[in-house]
């Protein structure tokens, strides 16, 4: 069947109505084909699936009318915040996407030093826009009610220094590394995930966040790729601690 969740930015109240977003509309009525009086799920990232009957179709635009409301309750029990290190072509892209259907929390894009993309303020700004739907679009997919933030790229030294070490979980995954993941006890309070982009981090930048309280820890005796590294430490994350 198919999906029928379409995302919205705007304030939802039972019997509002709504204007769906132009990309929406277009899926909506040339993609579904749906018209007049077909049910679909709006959600704004509230926590709730609203329910609403479509009133309005045609080619440029689609309005529905909302009837109900239910809280979504299949958030994960584990905060997490995936510090990536930004990727080239579609990695990031997929990993982002990935990591939203596997139930992360925020999502912060980090500039490296190996890092191949290198993005001036106006694309860094075009960039986070992009991510952002492709966050909104995973949530559609997934089924989530609760839509994760996507933070402006920084350097690594720049999110440490507005990001000071508390009560935080802070992992980084490293080829090499002492300790196996298995072995860390749960975690209480967030779990700030950090892995780097295609090059990997540098050494300065492993001894950078070693000293403000990140954990090095290996997955297993393979190299992995970053996407792969990315999506694997988090399903493993919800696995031993999660929904999973």
């Amino acid at each position: 069947m198919a999906n029928l969740r379409f995302f919205t930015d705007h304030a939802l109240t039972l019997g509002a109505t709504v204007t769906l977003s132009e990309s929406a509309a277009a899926h909506a009525t040339r993609v579904l084909r749906l018209n007049v009086n077909d049910s679909v799920i709006i959600f704004n990232g509230d926590g709730f699936d609203y329910d609403c009957t479509l009133v309005t179709v045609n080619k440029n635009a689609a309005v529905a009318k909302v009837a109900g409301q239910r809280k979504i309750e299949n958030e994960s029990p584990l905060r997490i915040t995936l510090l990536q290190g930004i990727s080239s072509g579609d990695r990031m892209d997929f990993t982002i996407q990935k990591a939203v259907e596997l139930g992360v929390t925020n999502i912060q894009p980090i500039a490296t030093e190996r890092s191949v993309v290198k993005l001036s303020v106006d694309r860094a700004q075009k960039r986070t826009a992009h991510w952002q739907n492709i966050v909104a679009s995973a949530c559609e997919q997934s089924g989530r009610a609760v839509v994760p933030q996507v933070g402006a790229p920084m350097s690594l030294p720049q999110w440490l220094t507005a990001n000071p070490q508390s009560n935080q979980t802070r992992i980084l995954l490293t080829p090499i590394g002492a300790t196996p993941l298995k072995s860390m006890p749960k975690p209480m309070h967030e779990i700030q995930l950090l892995i780097g982009a295609e090059g990997g981090l540098s050494q300065h930048e492993i001894d950078t966040a070693l000293a403000q309280g990140f954990q090095s820890i290996v997955l297993g005796p393979r190299i992995l790729r970053t996407e792969t590294a990315a999506l694997t430490a988090i399903s493993a994350i919800q696995t031993l601690w999660g929904d999973f």
